[in-house]
């Protein structure tokens, strides 16, 4: 059975949300927040499996709400909810800690399966959503120069393979179309995948796209740079 934490200023949305998720047998709503201080709170007595933040919240907003919870409660997951799509918020979000996103108003199929999704220990970001993610970090980061930062001592554990798929991983690719660009099957590249999050002390893709480009070891160069999807 997987808890939850609905978090979100407006009741009406919670009531929503708690009737799409009570209907699932393998879902639990343990709790409700009605801003970010309340959120935090309720996820340290309950420590739900997954918490749905909304990002916009009075007193405390979902951003640095999920930072604290993801610093404190590692195990447990956020999911950033919002109603503007892929925003700054969004960025900052999954920058502090969050495991994913999505909006409000998408199908309630949608909202089950992206729960389960990061309950699982995935990352809920399709590649599209990577690719602004990069976007954004390359708008903001416009007068760093990431080469001139000494590459940080974690990377010399990866193979050379597996910096491969860094590479790939932050500039967007999925696991689909890693596999075709390195020839290698779907197995494969999640062992990769997964040796590489557990080498460098990070929980899911998210992170290592971000440490990608933290750390200097890819460039924010533009549109240019980001593989199409297929």
């Amino acid at each position: 059975m997987t808890t939850l934490l609905l978090c979100d200023d407006q009741a009406l949305v919670r009531v929503g949300l708690r009737k799409i998720l009570d209907a699932e047998d393998d879902l639990e709503v343990v709790g409700e927040a009605g801003d970010g201080e309340d959120a935090v709170a309720e996820a340290r007595r309950l420590r739900p499996d997954v918490v749905l933040m909304d990002i916009r919240m009075p007193v405390l907003d979902g951003i640095e709400a999920t930072r604290r919870i993801a610093s404190a409660q590692p195990s447990t997951r956020v999911v950033v909810l919002t109603t503007f799509g892929l925003d700054g918020y969004v960025y900052d979000a999954l920058r502090v800690g969050a495991s994913g996103f999505m909006l409000k108003d998408a199908p309630p199929e949608e909202i089950v399966a992206a729960i389960r999704v990061v309950a699982n220990g995935d990352a809920l970001l399709a590649p599209s959503v990577t690719r602004a993610v990069i976007e954004e970090f390359a708008r903001r980061s416009p007068d760093e120069e990431p080469t001139s930062r000494p590459e940080p001592p974690a990377l010399d554990e990866l193979t050379p393979r597996e910096r491969e798929v860094l590479d790939l991983l932050a500039r967007g690719l999925s696991n689909p179309e890693i596999c075709e660009r390195l020839v290698v099957s779907e197995a494969t590249t999640k062992t990769h995948v997964a040796r590489i999050l557990q080498k460098l002390g990070l929980r899911d893709r998210i992170q290592a796209v971000i440490y990608a480009y933290e750390s200097g070891l890819v460039e924010p160069g533009g549109s240019g740079d980001i593989p199409t999807a297929h």
